[in-house]
């Protein structure tokens, strides 16, 4: 079975509906709780690197400490970004998923399945009652 990892916040619907939806397709990941085990510096550059998206997006602006810290604020650099959240840890947006397909920031948690090596077994609906996956293992 392909590796999977999944840096998680159990607190988060979001991040809970991207596990399950990982263990729906038979899949058990290594679970990171990075509130707990947060990234080095390495990890976390590579980590948004392997995404290929803005450091930003990987920062969680809703969260009362990016606003608290000026975060948003006119030429605050990516390094200051990584530096927050390495800090942080509240400020990482979660979850990332790492699989043999790519890397992926799960917002929202569909995403998950673009780059899940195995296709769903069967339904999932999130915990919101919205029905992602139908009783055929197909995109609802």
């Amino acid at each position: 079975m392909p590796r999977i990892t999944i840096y998680h916040n159990p607190q988060c619907g979001t991040s809970r509906n991207t596990l399950a939806m990982i263990r729906n397709s038979g899949a058990e990941p290594e679970v990171i709780e990075y509130l707990k085990t947060p990234p080095d510096r390495a990890t976390l550059l590579a980590l948004i690197a392997a995404t290929g998206q803005p450091v930003i997006n990987a920062v969680r602006t809703k969260e009362a400490l990016f606003t608290e810290l000026h975060l948003g604020a006119p030429g605050v650099t990516d390094a200051q970004l990584i530096d927050a959240m390495l800090a942080h840890p509240v400020l990482i947006n979660r979850p990332i998923v790492v699989t043999p397909l790519g890397t992926r920031l799960c917002r929202p948690s569909e995403q998950v399945l673009d780059i899940l090596p195995a296709p769903q077994k069967g339904a999932f609906t999130k915990e919101d009652g919205e029905v992602v996956i139908d009783a055929k293992g197909r995109r609802a």
